[in-house]
């Protein structure tokens, strides 16, 4: 009986998403090690089109789409893939899903699509596609290739959500076009709006985010 029992231990399996991998890495994409805030990439759409909240919310779905599609595919590829033509493989892949997203905008959104213009074609060289694909995607289950997409996509679309919001409401007083901030005693910031409106608005996030993320055990000693 002892042995029975030791024995159904050994063969047991961690509980949890993907033997508690999934948790695991649902925490590092969204928080620990943030693509935007802690990595700093992909921040040239976080730049261009973050002046209004729903452009980021827009922008982010778009990211958090692609990322977990490309993701579930490289995955469900990779053995198949030779090696010599992965990143061929992997851009193509990318493209699929980033125009399905686009022709998706034009044809139900098309003002927003309008706004956000070149920007989301643009996802197709998003080095956090990209890079989720090579690094993540290709060297593990479809599962939890899925789970690092979203948790990658989502940690990008918080930063955008938080720094459009913050530009929208200072820069015109308003959210999604109502006004929150009375005219009658608050001035738009107007550099809000402006590229580098963008620049101080992030600089700020990625400083409070490293802060409350704290120094990294070998940064401590």
């Amino acid at each position: 009986m002892a042995e029975n029992k030791q024995s159904a231990c050994v063969t047991c399996q961690p509980a949890g998403l993907c033997g508690g991998k999934g948790l695991l890495t649902l925490k590092d994409g969204a928080w620990r090690n943030n693509p935007l805030a802690i990595q700093v990439l992909g921040i040239c759409s976080a730049l261009a089109v973050t002046s209004r909240l729903e452009n980021s919310l827009v922008m982010g779905a778009a990211l958090i789409f692609v990322c977990v599609g490309s993701n579930l595919i490289v995955s469900l590829l990779r053995k198949r893939t030779p090696h010599r033509i992965r990143m061929i493989a992997e851009v193509a892949i990318i493209a699929t899903f980033v125009i399905f997203f686009d022709q998706f905008l034009k044809a139900f959104y098309w003002d927003m699509s309008k706004q956000l213009g070149p920007y989301v074609g643009l996802i197709i060289t998003n080095c956090i596609v990209m890079g989720r694909a090579e690094a993540f995607a290709l060297q593990n289950p479809p599962i939890v290739s899925m789970v690092d997409g979203l948790a990658n996509g989502i940690g990008y679309a918080v930063v955008l959500a938080i720094i459009g919001f913050f530009r929208e409401l200072l820069g015109t007083g308003e959210i999604f076009g109502h006004q929150v901030l009375s005219s009658q005693w608050y001035t738009p910031n107007q550099l809000m709006i402006l590229a580098p409106g963008a620049f101080f608005a992030l600089g700020i996030v990625i400083g409070i985010f490293n802060a409350l993320k704290g120094p990294e055990p070998q940064e401590k000693k």
